[in-house]
């Protein structure tokens, strides 16, 4: 993903704060009540946690049913090729979505920000599970449908993150110093870093976008 000065994150800040959001489809909207019913309507530290275990999940489906495909199909290799590069491109958003999430723990474990075992470890695994068959179905029916929801979940998260940086102006003074800096960006400060995360949710969706473009002529 590409990786933003504190300048450059400041204005896509801007960018995303001054744009409306899309007009959210049903499963979208509930899968957003769901959350704000277990997590509050808050933007807290938990609650991206918990967002991002849910973020990694259509990425999973797609992968799933991509390996099935190459199998099925293994004799047109023009076709197995797109198929298997769709599957790393898949795996590439997944890893970074993965980042997110390892960042984010490590930060509340640091700052010894208290959980609940049930309501931040098995609530989101459940969550996270039916999104994942609810992802994995829609993308066996119809590809641009999971491209869709997946537009939608990240055009939510987008705003969220940098709202959240923009809500706590402390974060402008506090040194990001996580043991993956090296793996996800050496940011300087925390808020850069929960800009950047905006911001790579932003690619997420032009990504699903470009791809639920191509779906739809497949």
């Amino acid at each position: 993903m590409t990786r933003l000065s504190a300048e450059q994150l400041r204005v896509e800040q801007d960018k995303t704060l001054a744009a409306p959001p899309i007009k959210y489809g049903l499963l979208a909207k509930i899968l957003f009540v769901v959350m704000d019913l277990f997590y509050g309507r808050k933007r807290s530290w938990s609650k991206f946690k918990v967002l991002e275990i849910i973020a990694r999940v259509p990425y999973q489906a797609w992968e799933h049913v991509a390996y099935i495909a190459i199998t099925h199909s293994y004799e047109d290799r023009d076709f197995a090729r797109r198929i298997f590069d769709r599957v790393q491109e898949a795996r590439h958003q997944q890893d970074n979505e993965q980042w997110h999430l390892l960042i984010l723990e490590e930060w509340i474990h640091r700052q010894h920000i208290p959980e609940m075992f049930f309501l931040h470890r098995i609530v989101p695994q459940v969550i996270a599970f039916f999104y994942y068959q609810i992802s994995w179905l829609l993308y066996v029916i119809k590809p641009s449908w999971s491209y869709r929801l997946n537009v939608e979940f990240e055009d939510h998260a987008e705003p969220e993150y940098m709202l959240f940086a923009w809500e706590h102006p402390e974060l402008e003074a506090e040194p990001f110093e996580i043991d993956f800096k090296k793996d996800y960006g050496d940011f300087p400060m925390m808020a850069d870093v929960i800009c950047q995360i905006g911001f790579d949710e932003r690619m997420h969706k032009e990504e699903s976008m470009m791809k639920m473009g191509m779906a739809r002529f497949a």
